[in-house]
């Protein structure tokens, strides 16, 4: 098969995906029972929810280090270590300190993860796939929300329930230790390294039918560049667009959704936890699915459309939401219907295309250290929201807390209008020489 290895390739990357999503999206359904065995208050309840974020922000600070210096595959096994070691840590812990510290350790690989997984991906992937098989990263990803809401379910009868949940990841964890094994380190990383014939033989593995000197003398000529960095002209864009799009897409409100739907489908009615769950996992179905659509069209009609549906659909969930629960108009159903168009949207937009965006438009020279920043951005944004939303809903009520995530939709769309480029069918190298 002509693309074996790539897509292989591409598959085992993506689990690191599917971890963030694990982790991302477990939680939801322990917050309905930790408080059983550990007592908390709305604000210990923030910091538990956003310890991964707290941890993914240090992640993204040392991830530039780690991928330039020893390598992305080196830098996948370390992370997939980390998660091993938090998913166990967090069945054990006995209070909310060492709950937070195994959602830190977790966070510390998710941080890291959540910029190699695409930067590796897009640096073995040809300019016609890179957009589809990046796009899987985000698939895993979603994918992996959906699988923990399964989990949560399953557990939600069973004795520690909550701990079984958030040590499960541990297995997709094994996983991806033992695929990176086998795998090698990407065609640009190898001729950074000064390591030609190495390259060469994974890029025929990759592709045979490229014109492998012309992409080997290409790289080349990018990586002969001055090496000390400076924020010039050329690359200030660049840094706007990575930082701006990793930012907003979190501010948007989407892992507030996440993190706290069991917790919102029950404020709208007196339902039960399993029912409340049942109805999250219809959520992470559609999650998962639209994350194909996304797949579908992102090399055919362009980032940009993508972005200008996704958002226009997110801000008619958001502003439905907030007016649901302002007016408390059979909330239980709306409820439903308006989260899950916001999902659909973010899933085919916002989702995998800020990811896909980040991996593209860095130079690659300084593609490790930029794409530490733009995750350092996102996760940043993560932990404010995250950490902020539970007492915004005691402060300020639901209804508002949707508004002003509606007001950032709308800062967002003329974000993509102004700032953001079209890179549809450009190289990394031509992406490189336009900015």
């Amino acid at each position: 098969m002509r693309y074996f290895y790539l897509y292989v390739s591409a598959l085992i990357a993506s689990i690191a995906g599917m971890l963030s999503g694990y982790d991302t999206g477990v939680i939801s359904g322990a917050l309905l029972y930790i408080n059983n065995d550990i007592h908390t208050t709305a604000a210990t309840t923030g910091l538990i929810v956003s310890a991964v974020s707290i941890g993914a922000v240090i992640g993204a600070i040392l991830n530039s280090f780690l991928v330039e210096k020893i390598g992305r595959k080196k830098t996948f096994i370390f992370c997939a270590s980390l998660f091993i070691i938090g998913s166990i840590l967090s069945y054990f812990c006995q209070n909310i300190i060492e709950l937070i510290t195994s959602r830190l350790i977790i966070g510390l690989a998710t941080g890291v993860v959540s910029f190699l997984g695409p930067l590796y991906i897009s640096e073995i992937s040809t300019k016609e796939k890179r957009g589809t098989l990046v796009s899987f990263y985000q698939l895993s990803l979603t994918f992996g929300i959906l699988f923990s809401y399964v989990i949560n379910f399953l557990c939600s009868t069973l004795e520690n329930n909550w701990r079984i949940m958030l040590s499960f990841g541990v297995f997709p964890a094994l996983i991806l230790l033992i695929g990176m094994l086998f795998l090698k380190d990407t065609p640009r990383f190898l001729i950074k390294q000064n390591k030609i014939d190495e390259a060469t033989k994974l890029l025929n593995k990759l592709d045979d039918s490229q014109d492998i000197n012309e992409i080997i003398k290409d790289i080349q000529t990018v990586l002969k560049e001055k090496t000390k960095f400076v924020l010039t002209k050329k690359l200030i864009k660049p840094f706007v667009v990575g930082l701006g799009i990793m930012a907003l897409q979190v501010a948007t409100g989407i892992n507030a959704i996440i993190y706290y739907t069991p917790t919102i489908f029950k404020m709208t009615s007196n339902q039960s936890d399993s029912i409340a769950l049942i109805s999250t996992i219809f959520i992470g179905v559609i999650n998962f699915l639209m994350t194909f659509v996304a797949i579908a069209l992102v090399d055919k009609i362009g980032r940009k459309p993508l972005l200008y549906i996704g958002l226009t659909g997110m801000l008619i969930g958001t502003i439905g939401l907030s007016s649901v629960f302002y007016f408390n108009f059979y909330a239980q159903y709306l409820a439903i219907i308006f989260i899950t168009l916001y999902i659909i949207s973010f899933s085919m937009s916002m989702g995998p295309i800020a990811l896909l965006l980040t991996a593209e438009v860095f130079p690659l020279k300084y593609r490790g250290y930029a794409m530490s920043s733009a995750v350092v951005a996102n996760f940043t944004t993560n932990f404010v929201v995250t950490a902020a939303f539970p007492v915004m809903l005691e402060k300020i009520g639901i209804s508002s807390s949707f508004l002003i995530f509606a007001a950032i939709i709308v800062l967002t769309m003329f974000f993509v209008h102004y700032v953001v480029p079209e890179t549809k069918g450009v190289s990394l190298e031509e992406l490189e020489k336009n900015f």
